[in-house]
């Protein structure tokens, strides 16, 4: 979609991890990973005007996030370090995924960044390149690249697509902040889970099995993560996203989903959004 002034909207949708293992460590201390996204109709908007300058500027405020230092700007200015592109752009950004929330929003954010550029700058790079790109700031970024449910593997970028149920999700934010360096510093966390495959998963998607191995760590440290799960539990199969601090349940119908998210207690805040096994943004980008 093109607005005045030349300006394009593109999603930055959301993404939850159906569960997360972590097999071992590299030789480098990176954590070998296993886990599901899958993404979801709800995320941040972001919106790009070309520049002839070179400049790179985001023109929206973020509580906490210096501009320098925002993904969506490291994701552009990489894109001009990588391809020699002359041209610059303004970034706008509507934040809907809280920080700290286990949702993906920064990674989503960089990942709707170089796409977008790709397309805007006309740079013709592959979905491998950009892929290759995003992983420089992020081990998320690639699967918001690709834009498929994926299996991944690795420390997150080795991706098998995959599909999946599509069911309603309820997504609860207890409004605390988790910080993912303190969760996989955490002596207690579990690095040892049997590696497991594609199709036991898939032949028991609601198993307890599969599980988020940084929950009960989170837990234990961020009392309100616990409450939310403990609550979202009297409703349906609650589990964490990610390294939190977002908690979610799955439901066969948006109208249940709702009626559930009308008794929310009033300090936490949450939505309602479908599964989903094709990236908003990819839609976006047959649009085009």
């Amino acid at each position: 979609m093109t607005f005045e002034g030349g300006s394009e909207c593109w999603p930055a949708p959301a993404k939850i991890n159906l569960f997360l293992h972590i097999n071992g460590r590299r030789a480098d201390g990176y954590h070998l990973l296993q886990t599901v996204f899958q993404f979801l109709n709800y995320g941040d908007t972001l919106t790009f005007k070309v520049r002839q300058d070179g400049v790179v500027r985001r023109v929206s405020d973020i509580d906490g996030v210096h501009s320098e230092s925002d993904l969506t700007v490291r994701a552009a200015r990489l894109l001009q370090r990588l391809t020699g592109s002359s041209l610059g752009v303004d970034i706008g950004i509507e934040k809907r995924l809280p920080m700290g929330g286990g949702l993906g929003g920064g990674s989503s954010d960089a990942a709707t960044t170089l796409v977008a550029l790709n397309r805007l700058w006309g740079l013709a790079l592959s979905d491998d390149a950009l892929a290759a790109a995003g992983l420089q700031l992020g081990a998320d970024v690639p699967v918001f690249v690709r834009g498929d449910a994926a299996w991944a593997e690795g420390v997150g970028e080795d991706l098998t697509p995959v599909v999946l149920p599509e069911p309603w999700f309820l997504v609860l934010i207890p409004g605390c902040h988790v910080s993912t360096a303190e969760i996989f510093a955490a002596p207690e966390l579990t690095r040892d889970v049997q590696r497991s495959k594609i199709p036991a998963f898939l032949s028991g998607l609601r198993s307890e099995q599969w599980v988020n191995v940084f929950e009960p760590v989170v837990r234990q440290r961020y009392p309100d993560v616990d409450k939310a799960l403990k609550w979202l539990g009297n409703f349906a199969q609650a589990r964490m996203s990610g390294s939190g601090a977002s908690v979610f349940a799955a439901f066969d119908d948006e109208v249940l989903a709702r009626q559930v998210l009308a008794q929310l207690p009033p300090q936490w805040s949450g939505f309602v959004a479908k599964g989903l096994n094709r990236s908003p943004l990819q839609a976006r980008m047959v649009a085009v």
